[in-house]
């Protein structure tokens, strides 16, 4: 894992003196994506200038470094990821090729030899991994970008001031010395809604991401980007959905647990240690204990514990790895240690990003890198294989609502929200002594009042948009702001042939998990130095998931059926049968606590007045409403937290 940086254009900052100077400003703003090397290339002639930070993995030697030369010397590199499959690339080259000649034993050198023999596009197409790059082509002077196919490694470009920048981190792209980024609201619109800016979007204007699975193509004299994708989730999940498995249930178990198994296998491939963040749920369990029956040594696993109620899943961890008679090193995280980390966060995330796990996944991050330079994860069980509880909750609500008229419920939302939260919850007290403990709920009038905003959607489409936005009216909320189209909007992928669950999944895997999840681990572990790897997101594995039918991913009422009898195999149902648990920490209360001094300089009426972004109105009363207990508005209030302090920090640097 590494990351990298450059420019295309021409300016005093790549003339041959200046050009080293800043193309080595840029690249140490992202020194913790490679400590170990660093290296930079540049064509004056051309414009063109590479950075690359090293972090050491596969072929340790000066064989690896970067940025690096095909063997013909058309094409130069910069790249950050693994190629799992490279050694059968090598095999294949020297099998179809007349002559190659290795210097070392990377990836980055397999890539380049495929791009000698097959072309980018071809050399992708046979490619497993997860990746980003910048490539330029000396006989054509060509740049192209490349991003892995769900979107594990991230990349950013865009046209400033006349001159194109890239990189694996904003930060990178805003040391060059024609940067003058200004804040796109449409952009923070979107923020608001999803906690997180999904791609194609970035915070700032002219600056975007590039989308997962696409090839991007651009020079001096075709300055529109040429983008094409070489592989598309939304046509997989089609194609998958359109060609159902058509085998035994046992039969469908053996094929996923070989796939996942040979995932397991090629992502273990390092040449420095290595392990697994472990929860103790279905998805890192199955990771681990693949490594495990692998491995001729214990497998190194990590986990964090909290002693706060309801967030603390180190127990089941523990028990799982005491099971598969794994290295086990676990810490348990205070108050303070949880709190401490709040700071580094618009720094480690580098635009305004929300999601609270954030916290706890840096803190786990941390821990493995004291031990280990590499950690598997278990992220995407969920997106494949139909395990958030939302699909089926929201498939059920809208069977049910889509029978009663719209402007029916329209009218039960009105009457539902004109009485407040608190006399929902003094009659619910009331009437607390006729129902069965077990069935009671708390905040009754939160849930209601939650409730009635989707009993107006008028499709599942829209459903599910309303149960996946944090604030359901963002343009409300930011000045003169406005949502672009999304994935989710008015860019919807073609999905023929879905049904509501599957169109939900479908739309998880394009957007939510590249732009949320993944973010939300790379930035984390890349900020201590460490490589993350995901076998669930190998594509063959994503490609078969999405060919099995419904019924062996959701199976009476239990999500991830199939995934889970990979499990049982390997370790005992009653270990891991509990209700699911999110990865996250009890922001709600440290508001009202530990936070609530820094939370009200941020949100304070004079400060968001005087900056212009939002309209203080809805965010202070939230900001009361919460600190007297009468709701719980944690999500809502850290949205505007994170960008506050995220703009705090653009503001001083």
């Amino acid at each position: 894992m590494c990351g990298f940086t450059g420019y295309l254009g021409h300016g005093h900052w790549c003339e041959s003196e200046q050009a080293p100077k800043t193309l080595a400003l840029m690249a140490n703003t992202i020194i913790s994506r490679g400590p170990d090397d660093f290296g930079i290339w540049q064509d004056e002639v051309a414009g063109i200038g590479l950075a690359h930070r090293r972090l050491s993995i596969v072929d340790l030697t000066p064989a690896g470094h970067q940025p690096m030369f095909s063997v013909s010397e058309r094409y130069v590199i910069a790249f950050n990821g693994e190629i799992y499959n490279h050694l059968a690339l090598r095999a294949e080259l020297e099998r179809t090729a007349a002559r190659v000649s290795w210097r070392g034993h990377s990836d980055t050198e397999t890539l380049l030899a495929g791009f000698d023999v097959w072309g980018i596009q071809k050399t992708l197409e046979r490619a497993i991994g997860m990746f980003a790059f910048a490539v330029w082509d000396r006989q054509t002077n060509t740049l192209m970008l490349a991003r892995d196919r769900l979107g594990e490694k991230p990349l950013y470009y865009g046209w400033m001031n006349g001159t194109f920048l890239f990189g694996s981190e904003l930060k990178a792209l805003k040391a060059h010395p024609v940067w003058s980024g200004e804040i796109d609201r449409g952009a923070l619109s979107l923020y608001m809604r999803h906690n997180y800016i999904p791609a194609p979007y970035s915070i700032y204007k002219g600056i975007s991401k590039l989308r997962p699975g696409c090839l991007l193509t651009i020079s001096l004299k075709q300055r529109e980007p040429r983008i094409v994708t070489y592989w598309s989730g939304a046509k997989v999940a089609v194609k998958g959905v359109a060609n159902i498995f058509t085998g035994s249930a046992t039969q469908a178990v053996d094929d996923l647990e070989t796939l996942l198994k040979d995932a397991v296998r090629q992502q273990m491939m390092a040449d420095v240690p290595l392990g697994a963040f472990l929860s103790g749920g279905v998805d890192s369990s199955t990771v681990v204990a693949l490594m495990q029956a692998q491995s001729s040594r214990p497998v190194q696993t990590f986990t964090i514990g909290f002693n706060e109620e309801g967030y603390n899943e180190a127990v089941h961890a523990k028990a799982v790895a005491k099971h598969l008679g794994t290295d086990h090193t676990e810490l348990y995280v205070t108050a303070e240690q949880a709190l401490a980390v709040i700071p580094r966060l618009p720094t480690l995330y580098d635009e305004p990003f929300s999601d609270s796990s954030q916290i706890p996944t840096f803190l786990v991050s941390q821990l493995a890198r004291q031990h280990v330079t590499v950690s598997l994860s278990g992220d995407a069980g969920d997106e494949l294989f139909c395990g958030y509880n939302r699909y089926q909750m929201t498939a059920n609500l809208w069977s049910k609502l889509a029978t009663v008229p719209l402007p029916l419920r329209k009218l039960a939302a009105r009457w539902l929200t004109s009485i407040s939260p608190q006399s929902w919850d003094k009659l619910a007290g009331g009437l607390a002594s006729l129902v069965p403990r077990s069935a009671r709920l708390s905040n009754v009038g939160d849930k209601l009042h939650k409730g009635a905003e989707v009993l107006s959607s008028e499709s599942a489409d829209a459903l599910y948009l309303g149960l996946v936005s944090h604030w359901h009216d963002p343009a409300s909320i930011v000045i003169g702001g406005h949502e672009p189209a999304t994935l989710l909007t008015g860019d919807l992928p073609a999905l023929e042939g879905l049904d509501d669950v599957q169109r939900m999944m479908a739309l998880d895997m394009l957007n939510y998990l590249p732009d949320d999840i993944l973010t939300k681990v790379d930035r984390a572990a890349m900020g201590v130095s460490l490589e993350t790897r995901v076998p669930f997101l190998d594509h063959r594995v994503v490609e078969f998931a999405w060919s099995l039918p419904q019924s062996m991913k959701l199976r009476d009422g239990q999500a991830k059926w199939a995934l889970r009898q990979v499990l049982y195999r390997h370790v005992p149902k009653a270990l891991i049968e509990r209700p699911k648990m999110g990865f996250g920490v009890p922001i709600d209360s440290w508001l009202r606590g530990p936070l609530r001094e820094w939370a009200e300089n941020l949100l304070s009426e004079t400060r968001l007045k005087r900056e212009g972004f939002f309209n203080p109105a809805p965010i202070r009363q939230k900001w009361a409403e919460h600190l007297s207990g009468q709701r719980n508005w944690q999500y809502h209030l850290w949205d505007v937290l994170m960008f506050q302090a995220w703009f705090d920090e653009q503001s001083e640097s």
